[in-house]
C-alpha cells in the first residue's frame, strides 16, 4: 500500500472499500471511519476525495452499475443472431446467480435505496437503460425491457433458492419472451 502524499490509487481503494463494506455489513452500517480503515487511508482522505458520504455512495454505486453493464456487454456482445443472443442471456443469468454473492447484495442494497431516494432511482433508471441497450442489439425495445426484468428476477430466484432452477428452465423462459416478437411479426 502506498503511503505519504502521493497515492494515486487512494480514491479507487476508497470506492472499492465502500462497496465491500456495503456488501458485507449493509448500507446502514457504513461510515467514513469504517471505509477509511478498510481502504487503509487516513480519515481525512475521505473528505479530500468526496464532499460527503452521499457523494461517495453515489460514486460507489455508479461504479457498481458500470461493472454490471460491463458484464452484460461481455455476454451479449459476441452474439451474432437471435439464437446466440438467447444463449448469451441464459449464460448471463447463470453467471450472475452463481457468481459472487457481493454483486447480488449490492444490487438489492441499491434497489432498496432507489425505492426511497429519487437520486438513486435516477441512477438505477440509467443502469436499466444501459443494460437494455445491450439487449436491444438483438431484440426489439419492448422485448428487451421484458428480458431485462426477467434477467433480474431469474437471477435473484436462482441465487436465493435452495435448489436453483435448471439452465433448461432459464432457456425456456428466455425463449418464450423472445419468440413472441417473431410470432407477432409473422402475423
Amino acid at each position: 500500500m502506498a503511503t505519504g502524499r502521493t497515492d494515486p490509487q487512494r480514491r479507487e481503494r476508497i470506492l472499492a472499500a465502500t462497496l465491500d463494506l456495503i456488501a458485507e455489513e449493509g448500507l446502514a452500517r457504513v461510515s467514513h471511519r469504517k471505509i477509511a480503515a478498510r481502504a487503509g487511508v487516513p480519515l481525512g482522505s475521505m473528505t479530500y476525495h468526496f464532499s460527503g458520504i452521499e457523494a461517495l455512495l453515489r460514486e460507489a454505486f455508479r461504479r457498481f452499475t458500470d461493472h454490471i453493464v460491463d458484464v452484460f456487454d461481455t455476454y451479449l456482445s459476441a452474439a451474432a443472431d437471435c439464437e446466440q443472443a438467447r444463449t448469451a442471456v441464459v449464460d448471463l443469468v447463470h453467471a450472475l446467480s452463481e457468481g459472487r454473492q457481493r454483486d447480488l447484495v449490492l444490487t438489492q442494497e441499491l434497489y432498496t435505496l432507489a425505492a426511497r431516494r429519487p437520486e438513486y432511482r435516477e441512477l438505477t433508471q440509467e443502469w436499466m437503460r444501459r443494460s437494455r441497450r445491450h439487449l436491444e442489439k438483438h431484440f426489439d425495445p419492448d422485448t428487451a425491457r421484458q428480458l431485462d426484468a426477467l434477467i433480474e428476477g431469474l437471477t435473484l430466484h436462482r441465487a436465493l433458492a435452495r435448489r436453483p432452477h435448471s439452465r433448461e428452465l432459464t432457456l425456456e423462459s428466455v425463449t418464450r419472451i423472445t419468440t413472441t416478437e417473431r410470432r407477432n411479426d409473422e402475423s
